[in-house]
């Protein structure tokens, strides 16, 4: 849903996810306000509110009184970042389209950087933080996931997990009509583009305030990125199934031969218990993959809406003579 405008569009748009970051707006405003003007484009600033309750929104709405060049998208609930960048894409006009994290991690006078990359005939620009803020935990995290990520989108890079990105409005038209109930929205971007790169971009403190991403969203993350866009997983599990089954027949035969040559015997009752606890742990995990899938289609079957918009605030962008 975008709201509807007579003004010529932007040449680039900036979408800006929102939750709980009251602390952070009106520096990150601030900030990115400077950064685009210094470019001389025409540019709007779409912030996604994704059901805060800190008070950002009414800060938000704050904004759009005072600058023309601001819309605020407010979801009727916290769907995710990923939910709330595709709510931004769908509003936003801009030729080119950046995303930004609203922590003020990924500083935004990085934005003119992508750009002018992007416009060396890249579709797809993203940001590498190469030297990262964060606890150990998070970065051994990131980096598995862009390993995982890299092989199964089969496009290398190194920071699939990076914010700050540049999108040409053709990628962007694509991402929404792919229409994805969990859509890894970097993976996606480089499945659908020819052409991709990738700068080195700063990576800050956090201002205030701390991480939306605990243990339980990145293990989210990561399994809509393996069942999105691999078979691998099932695949793996299905040869484990093989392994396992002709090791059981290989066992079975073996305890049925020893039996002739030495007899009922109990010695080796708790082996067997050992590598039966084995074969029901491969069998869960299986079960649990299977799951995952089957589950992700119901959620495609079903049709229901990736995010929704309670309002839309803000006017459209002035024209030049404005």
């Amino acid at each position: 849903m975008a709201r509807e405008s007579t003004a010529t569009p932007p040449d680039l748009s900036v979408i800006v996810p929102i939750f709980n970051e009251a602390a952070n707006i009106p520096v990150l405003h601030a900030r990115i306000t400077q950064t685009l003007a210094s470019t001389g484009r025409r540019y709007d600033v779409w912030y996604v509110d994704d059901g805060s309750t800190d008070g950002s929104l009414p800060l938000l709405r704050g904004l759009v009184q005072t600058d023309p060049h601001v819309g605020v998208i407010e979801l009727t609930r916290n769907f995710g970042q990923h939910a709330a960048v595709l709510a931004g894409f769908a509003a936003s006009k801009g030729a080119i389209v950046v995303t930004l994290d609203g922590d003020l991690q990924n500083p935004p006078e990085e934005i003119p950087r992508l750009v002018a990359k992007l416009e060396e005939g890249y579709e797809v620009v993203g940001g590498w933080r190469e030297e990262r803020q964060d606890p150990l935990f998070r970065r051994a995290a990131s980096r598995a996931i862009n390993q995982l990520t890299s092989f199964a989108v089969g496009v290398q890079m190194n920071d699939y997990g990076c914010m700050l990105r540049a999108y040409r409005r053709g990628i962007v038209a694509q991402i929404i009509e792919c229409d994805e109930r969990s859509a890894f929205i970097p993976a996606l971007a480089n499945s659908l583009a020819k052409d991709t790169a990738e700068i080195e971009v700063t990576h800050s403190d956090r201002l205030s305030g701390h991480s939306k991403y605990t243990l339980l969203k990145l293990m989210r993350l990561s399994f809509d990125l393996i069942t999105g866009f691999s078979l691998l997983p099932i695949q793996l599990m299905s040869l484990a199934g093989i392994i396992v089954a002709i090791a059981g027949v290989g066992f079975g035969a073996f305890l049925l031969i020893r039996r002739f040559f030495v007899g009922p015997e109990v010695e080796g009752v708790f082996t067997l218990m050992a590598i039966l606890f084995v074969f029901i742990g491969i069998l869960i995990l299986a079960v649990g993959v299977v799951g995952e899938y089957v589950g992700r289609i119901y959620l495609e079957v079903r049709r229901r809406p990736t995010y929704r918009i309670r309002a839309i605030h803000g006017s459209s962008m002035p024209n030049p003579e404005a």
